[in-house]
């Protein structure tokens, strides 16, 4: 197999081989050499590519996992579709693609939730929810476009732990879940939709979310 021309292709090429690999040898070095193995690829240039550790290597398979859901359910399959219905499928887009690798996906949510790899597992899940909203057709630039990230990013991290432990039939518990989730988010939505209607409670909004994003030093 040629090699990629760019360390960031390569990532991506070698991300799913690494989560085979991690089921067995954990987000290790050895799982780099296994897949690199596999694809033909100098074991040297592999390990130079995720020399910055494990969470090099969760951010890569979280990079495939976006592409996957792209191009699975692309956002020409969700016209006409409800909001509900499409934040659902691009979510099990997602669960999909990483379906029959839980236990490395177990492995690396332990690895995110570690006290040092907290700012880029959220730095991660920003950016999934992110691509998910924009998929879904989602324009908002004001405090709307925080808060829907925000909230769907707390619902998909929180599924993906389900998803990971759940041994339903055709992962009905996670399925479950994450229907009960969505169903609060459109809730959400309509109450703020209510709540903001006059003014001077929007504007009192947004300078309260300015707030929390930029702190007074």
């Amino acid at each position: 197999m040629q090699e990629p021309e760019t360390l960031e292709g390569l990532r991506r090429q070698l991300a799913p081989a690494i989560a085979d690999a991690a089921v067995f040898d954990g987000w290790t070095m050895d799982a780099v050499r296994q897949a690199a193995r596999l694809a033909g690829i100098d074991a040297a240039l592999a390990e130079f590519a995720f020399r910055e550790g494990p969470m090099a290597m969760i951010s890569a398979w979280v990079s495939h996992v976006d592409q996957q859901m792209e191009r699975s359910t692309p956002a020409s399959s969700l016209q006409g579709v409800s909001i509900r219905e499409r934040i659902r499928r691009l979510v099990m887009a997602r669960l999909d693609a990483v379906a029959g690798r839980e236990e490395a996906l177990n492995r690396a949510l332990t690895i995110m939730a570690m006290p040092q790899n907290l700012r880029t597992s959220l730095r991660l899940g920003w950016n999934s929810a992110d691509a998910m909203w924009r998929l879904a057709g989602d324009t908002a630039t004001d405090y709307n476009h925080y808060t829907k990230r925000t909230i769907l990013g707390g619902i998909y991290a929180a599924t993906l732990r389900v998803f990971a432990s759940d041994k339903s039939a055709d992962k009905a518990e996670t399925r479950a879940f994450l229907d009960r989730r969505i169903e609060g988010i459109i809730r959400f939505e309509k109450t703020k939709a209510q709540f903001l209607r006059a003014p001077e409670e929007r504007i009192s909004l947004v300078r309260l979310l300015g707030r929390l994003r930029y702190p007074a030093r």
